[in-house]
């Protein structure tokens, strides 16, 4: 199994952890110190070696950070996260609503006399420590650089992952490396710039056409990279991952240790283009006056798929439509009551794993029924797996790593005989699905201009979501991938080749979940007739292919336009998959596709 049900964390660990943690700040004449989620690279998901937000508080979320001082310890959490922290975190941790309320605004509460708040600067984005320190400012409370105080407590922290790196092959990267190193390094020069420091795995993996695995689920390894406006790329990783991709690295590439990387930093020449999101603030600090706030020069390059990346992810995700549809069928046959979530997790791998293009799942799989599908990223374990009882709703939100392609889907199952009001639910969400789906709109516009179309349904019931409508995915890299997102929060516009997730839904804790996900690409729209030429269009393309269950469909409160793209959508189900599938899931998919 790629999963694992094993408890990672525990509520009663925190308690003396936090103890040890304020007796280093009382050693340090500290009065507090932050916990991120985020490692040296910035990226969303860590290695073992760097969940001490989890160590620490138990909370396992993908995104926090805890602010632990002398008296109180909060940890903060988006709209995601509500329920599940306060299940894993014990009553010393104060979860706290963010970014409703800002750390600044906290740390002010909280230390009203002033005081000084230690962090490590390898794992703070240089923009936040600004940020920070703007709205601290007269309060008399200061961020203090210092060594990491949890690394000084944790006893049996794992070491550095040291995972083989492999090359990754043309026909799917579309794009040699040279290539794009040539044209990235042409966009340093025009914008005036002598270098790029690059900290984002895959961003290191897509400039280089290279996958790794030193994270769980997405094919990055850990590095730094340094992008020369004359095409030079210096590559800070450690040698011993590279010995099978030796010949395969362009000869512009130099490896170096990654020890030399902060030094080669500070004897960059000229202004050096950063990403201030992402950038570590001890970086920040090598560069000092020579850093320029331009962003990762990889991110939107790497989010606009060219056609053969486009052309893998949507095989990809015609494969990935078996397994789940296989898992489907195989599902409906067994009785309410008859099956645990961890059953369900363990099929649905299984089949995955009959595709010899899979390297991994592309996420811990979500299979939260009934109650536990309300908790958004819910990760089933051996103590909380839970049988699906007849009227559960089950939500399963699962991904494939292929080399071809990376898959990110989710539906929302009936067990059994299911209660009106979750149907009525499940419909609004359906509805926003399908409004996003069928949207034109305007180049130039971003995801916060958009993602409203998707909530629409659900606003005019009085309900809503605590997530974004979608996030950006890669191509054989990180699931969530940006600068693309569909948020009210994504200011970067949406262009040709920009794959995303549309998945809107709808939450009650303690009661059910629901949530719907296709992934889709941003496409030139075609002209129709008396429309405005001059206007140039886009809209979405659909990747995903599996039935949306239709015996929660409120058939009545869907329009004709609604109706008629679910049966168009259902037959391109059936056509695409049915050709792929075993017998009696044929069977399943010819009744899960018919026509409302």
């Amino acid at each position: 199994m790629f999963q694992s049900f094993e408890v990672t964390a525990r509520p009663e660990q925190g308690p003396p952890r936090l103890a040890a943690l304020r007796a280093e700040l009382a050693r340090e004449e500290l009065d507090g110190f932050l916990i991120p989620r985020a490692d040296a690279h910035q990226g969303e998901y860590v290695a073992p070696r760097d969940e001490r937000l989890a160590w620490l508080t138990g909370f396992t979320g993908s995104a926090g950070f805890c602010a632990a001082l002398t008296g109180m310890a909060g940890v903060f959490v988006d709209g995601r996260y509500r329920t599940q922290v306060k299940a894993q975190v014990a009553d010393v941790f104060t979860p706290v609503p963010w970014p409703d309320v800002s750390l600044s605004a906290w740390l002010k509460e909280q230390l009203p006399g002033g005081g000084k708040v230690g962090f490590d600067p390898w794992l703070h984005a240089a923009g936040q420590i600004s940020s920070t320190l703007g709205e601290l400012e007269g309060a008399g409370i200061e961020l203090v650089r210092c060594g990491n105080l949890v690394d000084r407590i944790w006893a049996d922290q794992p070491e550095p992952p040291m995972q083989a790196v492999k090359a990754h092959p043309i026909e799917f990267a579309g794009e040699t490396a040279d290539s794009k190193i040539t044209r990235l390094a042409a966009d340093l020069r025009q914008a005036g710039r002598k270098a790029a420091v690059i900290t984002l795995p895959d961003s290191i993996m897509w400039l280089l056409n290279i996958r790794g695995s030193d994270i769980a689920y997405n094919p990055v390894a850990h590095g730094f990279a340094i992008l020369h406006d004359d095409g030079r790329v210096d590559l800070f990783m450690a040698a011993a991952k590279l010995l099978e991709v030796q010949d395969h690295l362009d000869p512009k590439v130099t490896v170096r240790h990654p020890a030399e990387f902060l030094d080669a930093v500070a004897a960059l020449d000229g202004a050096v283009q950063v990403d201030l999101s992402t950038v570590p603030q001890i970086v920040a600090d090598a560069l000092g006056d020579a850093m320029v706030d331009g962003g990762d020069p990889c991110a939107l390059p790497k989010a606009c798929k060219n056609p053969a990346e486009i052309a893998g992810s949507a095989e990809a995700h015609l494969r990935d439509a078996v397994a789940v549809v296989e898992t489907l069928c195989w599902l409906d046959a067994q009785p309410p009551g008859s099956l645990s979530e961890t059953l369900v997790v363990t099929r649905l791998e299984e089949n995955r794993r009959r595709d010899n293009v899979l390297q991994d799942i592309s996420f811990d799989t979500i299979a939260g029924t009934g109650p536990n599908g309300a908790i958004m990223h819910y990760r089933v374990t051996d103590e909380t797996d839970s049988r699906l009882q007849d009227g559960h709703l089950l939500v399963l939100d699962s991904g494939g790593q292929y080399l071809d392609g990376t898959t990110d889907i989710t539906r929302t199952l009936a067990i059994g005989i299911v209660g009106a009001e979750e149907k009525t639910c499940f419909t609004r969400v359906l509805k926003g699905m399908i409004a996003m789906s069928m949207l034109r709109w305007p180049a130039g516009l971003a995801g916060r201009d958009i993602e409203c179309v998707a909530r629409t349904p659900l606003w005019a019931a009085g309900q809503d979501f605590n997530h974004g409508v979608g996030h950006g995915v890669g191509a054989y890299l990180s699931v969530h991938e940006g600068p693309q997102r569909l948020s009210k929060v994504s200011h970067v516009p949406l262009q040709p080749g920009m794959i995303l997730s549309n998945e809107p839904g709808y939450y009650r804790e303690g009661a059910f979940g629901i949530r719907i996900e296709n992934l889709v690409v941003v496409e030139e729209a075609p002209a129709l007739p008396g429309g405005d030429v001059e206007r140039a269009m886009l809209c979405w393309r659909t990747l995903t292919f599996v039935p949306i269950d239709r015996r929660l469909i409120m058939v009545d409160m869907l329009t004709p336009d609604e109706r008629g793209w679910l049966n168009a959508y259902h037959r391109d189900v059936a056509e695409k998959i049915r050709p792929r599938l075993g017998h009696d899931a044929q069977l399943w998919l010819d009744a899960a596709t018919a026509p409302i």
